[in-house]
């Protein structure tokens, strides 16, 4: 297989997050692309960060929800959880392996480099809605048995010295994101309380101790929503303001 065809995008297709690059909506030709749900969920962290500091590359491992697989998923979860319960057998059908008490570091098919193909939306997918043709990613999707909201842990390396209280206004500054970051008081995201929101919550935020001028950080957020149905509704919504609905802006 030749892995730059698993994931080409249309280079004259806009692929939109209305709080990045609104601005590429303009250039439509009747097609607007809506990105890969972890992406999105992942970029609404390291945006406002990059726009601080400079990104130079990041590294992401994501956890990711059965009900991005769909509803047929949830059902599997819930019945393997039962049969667990039960001691009864457990029947895998949607995923090739159990998913109930357990976690699979396989989202999408593998690829010939031995990433998924939704590994590499990450770095593909990133490149183009940050305007970043050069910027380098390694991921990582992990299916984990939660019902909805991904989460994405990030490790990300900048330009210029990075500040702590300064990532953590930019972030909470950022139009679709909320600081959710106090571990003092136990407050971190986690998907349960994201879940049918429509920001992303931010937190974890901290010195990289591998990256010079790194930070590591934890994102959750609704993939159904922001990752999905909400994102293409804020498209339609910027089309609509600007008067780019039925043809090209020029």
């Amino acid at each position: 297989m030749d892995n730059s065809s698993a994931f080409r995008m249309e280079a004259d297709v806009p692929l939109i997050v209305p709080e990045i690059n609104p601005e590429a909506a303009a250039d439509h030709k009747g097609i607007i692309a809506n990105p890969n749900c972890s992406t999105i969920v992942a970029l609404m962290a390291v945006y406002p960060l990059h726009q601080a500091f400079g990104l130079k590359r990041f590294i992401a491992s994501t956890y990711q929800a059965v009900s991005g697989t769909g509803a047929a998923a949830i059902t599997e979860l819930e019945n393997q959880v039962k049969a667990v319960v039960n001691n009864e057998p457990v029947k895998a059908v949607v995923y090739p392996h159990q998913i109930a008490f357990n976690v699979l570091p396989h989202v999408d098919t593998f690829l010939e480099n031995g990433y998924t193909k939704e590994e590499m939306k990450m770095q593909n997918e990133g490149r183009k809605i940050m305007g970043l043709p050069d910027i380098r990613v390694s991921c990582t999707c992990v299916r984990v048995p939660v019902y909805r909201a991904h989460s994405v842990s990030i490790q990300a390396e900048f330009e210029k010295p990075v500040d702590i209280e300064l990532a953590r206004k930019v972030v909470a500054a950022f139009p679709g994101s909320e600081l959710c970051d106090d571990v003092e008081q136990l407050i971190y995201p986690m998907p349960i309380n994201y879940s049918g929101k429509v920001n992303c919550g931010v937190g974890r935020i901290r010195k990289d101790t591998a990256f010079d001028n790194g930070l590591s950080l934890w994102v959750s957020g609704d993939q159904l929503w922001k990752g999905a149905a909400l994102n293409a509704v804020q498209i339609a919504e910027l089309l609509h303001e600007r008067g780019w609905v039925g043809t090209a802006a020029s």
